[in-house]
C-alpha cells in the first residue's frame, strides 16, 4: 500500500512536513510502520498550487528516499496547499504516468488502496470512462481509472456524490464478475481551496488515514509523521473528511451508491 499527506493552512515549506520530521512521508517511503507493506519505493510524487489556479506537479519513479531533485524541491516551493505521495505498486508498471497525484485541471487526487481482481476487469473499469474524457488516460492504474470516472460523475461539482456513485458501480463490476477480494478506496482530492479525503472500503478494512489540525492548518496522513501520535486522530472507516481554508475537518459518511 501507498503513503500520502495532504496539507491546507498558512503558506510553508513543503520541507517542513514532507521531509523534516521524524517519521516524513520520505521516511516512510524507506519504512512504514501501518501499511502491509513497509517499503513505498515505486516512485513519488508531489503537486502544490502557487499564484496560478493550476496545481504544479513533479513525478518520478525513482524512491522518494534517493531523489535529492525532490528535497531540492521541497526546500524551495511554499505553498498553503499541496499533496505528496509514495507509491508501492499493487501489479501496474512503474513509470512516471502511473506515479499519484493525478491532476485534471485544478483537481488533484491521490489514492492509497485498490480494485481487488482489477487485472480482470480492467476493460469493464474503463468503460465507467466516457470517451471525452478516455483521452486523458495515459497510465494504467486504477486509481487513475477511477479517477477519471469519477470526474464523469460530478467529481468537481460534488465530490463525495461522485465518489459514492463511482464505488458503487466498480463493486457492481466486481459483483458481476465473481470478484471477492476487497475494493479499497483511501484517497485524497482537492480544487485548490478546499481538500476532501476519503476513507472506506468494502471489507471494512480501509488503509489507515489520520488528521492533525491547530489554529492556522489542517494535516491529513496514511500515518503520523512525528512521535506525537496523541494529537492524530483516526479517521473512521467509512467517512469522507472535508477541510477548507486550513481550518478544521468535518467528517461525514460515505456510503457508495447501489448501481442502478
Amino acid at each position: 500500500m501507498c503513503r500520502f499527506l495532504a496539507y491546507h493552512g498558512a503558506p510553508i515549506y513543503l520541507e517542513e512536513v514532507v521531509a523534516s520530521p521524524s517519521h516524513s512521508l520520505i521516511q516512510q517511503s524507506r519504512h512504514a510502520v501501518e501499511s502491509r507493506t513497509e517499503t513505498n519505493g515505486d516512485g513519488f510524487g508531489i503537486g502544490w498550487y502557487g499564484e496560478r489556479p493550476r496545481p504544479g506537479l513533479y513525478r518520478e519513479v525513482h524512491p522518494a528516499w534517493s531523489d535529492e531533485n525532490l528535497l531540492s524541491i521541497c526546500g524551495q516551493v511554499r505553498s498553503h496547499l499541496f499533496f505528496a505521495h509514495v507509491r508501492a505498486a499493487t501489479g501496474t508498471a512503474t513509470m512516471r504516468a502511473n506515479c499519484h497525484p493525478f491532476a485534471a485541471g485544478r483537481l488533484l487526487f491521490m489514492h492509497n488502496g485498490q480494485i481487488g481482481g482489477f487485472g480482470a476487469i480492467r476493460r469493464r473499469i474503463e468503460a465507467l470512462i466516457p470517451d471525452a474524457l478516455y483521452a486523458a488516460r495515459v497510465g494504467t492504474t486504477d486509481t487513475e481509472a477511477l479517477f477519471l470516472a469519477a470526474q464523469a460523475r460530478g467529481l468537481a461539482e460534488d465530490p463525495p456524490r461522485a465518489v459514492a456513485e463511482t464505488l458503487g458501480l466498480v463493486r457492481a463490476e466486481m459483483a458481476a464478475a465473481g470478484i471477492g477480494a476487497a475494493l479499497r478506496f483511501t484517497a485524497a482530492l482537492t480544487d485548490g481551496e478546499t481538500i476532501w479525503a476519503f476513507r472506506w472500503a468494502s471489507d471494512n478494512a480501509p488503509p489507515t488515514l489520520y488528521y492533525h489540525q491547530d489554529e492556522t492548518r489542517v494535516i491529513v496522513v496514511s500515518e503520523p509523521i512525528d512521535e506525537r501520535r496523541e494529537e492524530w486522530r483516526a479517521v473512521p472507516p467509512g467517512s469522507v473528511l472535508t477541510a477548507a481554508h486550513g481550518k478544521a475537518a468535518v467528517l461525514t459518511t460515505l456510503a457508495p451508491l447501489q448501481a442502478a
